[in-house]
Parts: C-alpha cells; sequence; structure tokens
C-alpha cells in the first residue's frame, strides 16, 4: 500500500476551474431536463465554483459547508423538480461539499505514491474520470428503460406522477400484458425453443473446434480460426443478406426433394443461422480456456490406458467446462436478443421476442416493450454474474488465483 502524504492546499486557480467542470457538468443533465442545457452547464458551473470559494476562503469548515450544500440544492430541487429534484439535489450536495474539500486539502494524493508529479496525478484520476463517464454513458438508457416499464400510463415518457413517486403512477399492467398476451407469449416461447437448441448446437461445435484448433500440429491454424470467427466481425447485415440465399436452397430441398414441412423448416433454418453465430463466442471462450491447459495431463491418462472420449470427458471436460459454459451463456443471449438474422431467415411462425419486439415499435407502438426490454436485461444481467463466477472458478482451478 502506498504511504499516506501529509495534507497540503492546494491554490484556487486549480480548485475553481475544476469544481467548475463537475458543476458544469451536472448542470449539463440538469439544464437539459428544463429546456436549455447550455443554460445549465453556465449555471452550474458559476454556482459551484462561487461555493467553493466562499467555503474556502471565507467559511473554512467543511462540516458546515457541507449541510448548506445538502440543504440548498436540496431546497433547489424540490422547487423545480419535486420530491425526485430534492433526492438529486441531496446527493449532488452532498458529493460537491466533499469535492471542494477533497481538492483544497489535497487529500486526493493520500493513496498514491508521493514521488507522481502533477501530470501523472491528473493522468491517474482523468482516466478513472472516462471510465466513469463511459459507464454513466451505457448504463444510462437501461436506467431510464426500468422504472418506466411500471408506467401506469401508456406513455414512453416519465409522467408529473412518477416524477413525484406517487404511487398512482406507477403500475404492473404491462407486465401482464406481457403475460396473457397471445401475440407476446408466441414469440417468447419461440426465443425458448430456438435459443436453447442453438446453445446447444454452438457449444458442441464450438467446443470441438477449439480443442482441434489448440493443437500446435494443425495446419493452417490461425487462417481457420479466422474463418470460424468471421460472423462475429462481419457486419450483420451482410452475413444475414448471405444467410438467407444459403438457407433459402437448404430450405427448398427439405420442403420440395425430402417433403418435410414448411413450419419445420423454418425452425431449423433459424436455429442453424443461430449457431452460426454463436460459435465464435464458444471457440474464444473455451481457446482461452485452453491455453492454461497442461497437455500433460491426456498423455498420462492416454498411457494408463484411456482412450480419446473417456480421457475428453474424465481429463480435459472438467477443466475446461467453466470455458465451455461461458461459451454456452454467450451463445445463448446471442440468439435470444438477435433480430436481423431472423428477419431475414425466418417467417411469421418463427417470430421471436426481439422480432416481435421491433414490430411493436414499428406498428403498434405497445408500452409492453419496455417491460419486456426490463425481463431481458435482468435475464442477460443473470448470465452475466454467472459467466464471472464460472471465471473465478476456472481461475481457481488453473491455479491463477487463490482459492
Amino acid at each position: 500500500m502506498a504511504a499516506l502524504t501529509p495534507i497540503s492546499r492546494k491554490p484556487l486557480s486549480m480548485v475553481l476551474p475544476t469544481v467548475a467542470a463537475a458543476g458544469g457538468f451536472l448542470g449539463m443533465f440538469v439544464g437539459a431536463g428544463q429546456g436549455s442545457a447550455f443554460l445549465g452547464i453556465l449555471i452550474g458551473a458559476a454556482l459551484m465554483a462561487g461555493l467553493a470559494w466562499v467555503y474556502i476562503t471565507i467559511l473554512d469548515n467543511e462540516r458546515v459547508a457541507r449541510w448548506i450544500t445538502i440543504l440548498g440544492l436540496g431546497v433547489i430541487g424540490l422547487f423545480f423538480a419535486g420530491f425526485t429534484g430534492m433526492i438529486v439535489g441531496l446527493l449532488a450536495g452532498w458529493f460537491f461539499a466533499f469535492f471542494i474539500f477533497w481538492l483544497y486539502e489535497g487529500r486526493y494524493r493520500q493513496r498514491l505514491l508521493p514521488y507522481l508529479t502533477g501530470q501523472q496525478v491528473f493522468g491517474h484520476y482523468f482516466f478513472r474520470v472516462i471510465c466513469g463517464a463511459i459507464f454513466v454513458f451505457l448504463i444510462t438508457p437501461i436506467l431510464v428503460v426500468l422504472p418506466l416499464s411500471f408506467n401506469a400510463q401508456d406513455f414512453f415518457t416519465f409522467t408529473p406522477e412518477m416524477l413525484r413517486l406517487d404511487p398512482e403512477g406507477y403500475s404492473l399492467k404491462h407486465y401482464r400484458d406481457f403475460f396473457t398476451n397471445n401475440e407476446w407469449q408466441r414469440s417468447f416461447k419461440n426465443s425458448l425453443i430456438i435459443a436453447p437448441i442453438a446453445t446447444v448446437i454452438s457449444v458442441t461445435l464450438g467446443t470441438l473446434a477449439a480443442i482441434g484448433l489448440s493443437q500446435s500440429h494443425v495446419p493452417g491454424r490461425r487462417a481457420i480460426m479466422g474463418i470460424l470467427i468471421s460472423p462475429m466481425i462481419v457486419p450483420l447485415i451482410i452475413s444475414a443478406t448471405g444467410m438467407f440465399f444459403f438457407y433459402s436452397d437448404i430450405g427448398r430441398f427439405l420442403e420440395g426433394t425430402l417433403g418435410m414441412d414448411k413450419n419445420f423448416v423454418g425452425y431449423i433454418k433459424v436455429v442453424l443461422a443461430h449457431a452460426v453465430l454463436g460459435i465464435p463466442f464458444v471457440i474464444i471462450t473455451v481457446t482461452a480456456t485452453l491455453v492454461g491447459f497442461d497437455q500433460s495431463l491426456t498423455r498420462a491418462a492416454a498411457n494408463m490406458g484411456a482412450g480419446p472420449v473417456r480421457t475428453f470427458f474424465k481429463i480435459q471436460m472438467p477443466l475446461i467446462l467453466p470455458g465451455v459454459i461461458s461459451g454456452g451463456l454467450f451463445a445463448f443471449i446471442t440468439s435470444f436478443d438477435e433480430v436481423v438474422v431472423v428477419l431475414f431467415v425466418g417467417s411469421a411462425s418463427q417470430k421471436t421476442l426481439p422480432w416481435q419486439m421491433f414490430t411493436g415499435l414499428r406498428e403498434q407502438i405497445s408500452p409492453t416493450i419496455l417491460a419486456v426490454a426490463t425481463i431481458l436485461v435482468v435475464i442477460s444481467i443473470a448470465l452475466l454474474a454467472t459467466v464471472e463466477l464460472l471465471r473465478r472458478r476456472s481461475e481457481r482451478l488453473r491455479g491463477l488465483s487463490p482459492a
């Protein structure tokens, strides 16, 4: 752990512009909600810089300044945006009161190495600010969708009742519509049929391909790897167009020559197309797991008389299982959320949940989409949490992290 450096107060020429920039950033969002983002930036920057100057040169008491800022911004938020604005104001007040004195007293250097230059310290925090901004940029749409799915009205915007946190403004009717509407349930069942089957095919073929390409004696394995993961790299619309022509010929052969049912053939085409999209994820995750695999274990099993199949299931598979399951989860998410390929390859009988959402946006503008989106987000989070747990288990099995 880095040694704690003594607190040294910083000049106003450094503190005020930094606080003003943070205040302008917050003011941009508040101003956008009131109709003028530029005016919000100016007011936010001026207000926070003025507070910082008063607190540092006149008050110089962090505890008093904290309560003044929290209560002041809370009242302002209550006046302009009701109870929700008050909550935002209280949080913003707590942050800026801490931020001003954190900068002024130099506490930002306490847990850093004492010999770091000013540029290095700036780069250290600038990198974290950029990462935080990217995270906010990515997570904001999800944070907007989640509460909107409980809207009591058939709107895609926040109602005054929702902003006031009035219970009358919230309802589960969009979720009830999803679970009782025949169109939504049929598309949901199609996704539950197509995604697991496509995942099984992806895991089987992708795992075998990864094991084969991990062997050093395989000729041209880099080129083969590039071809197998190309569906992940090539734009999806191009892949969908190629799949449309390819699977059309297969469909005509299955229907005309073999006499198979048209609806069943449609499911086959969609499943195979989604399996192609999922195979690259399985190959990449299993290949990453095989990097630390000790090949002497398989040779020892062969010396003991075990055949290739027994060696794979008893020795190799238990060790690479976390990578296999992780790849399968990614393949499942890819199939469950995919809409472009199924539009090209499938028909109305194979309408999946994302296809139904796409139709709902274009034709009937159903707020039930928000409830479905929330359900998909919850499913994705659960699957990604499972992937992370499996990754840690894989590291423990391979000795890369302590048990």
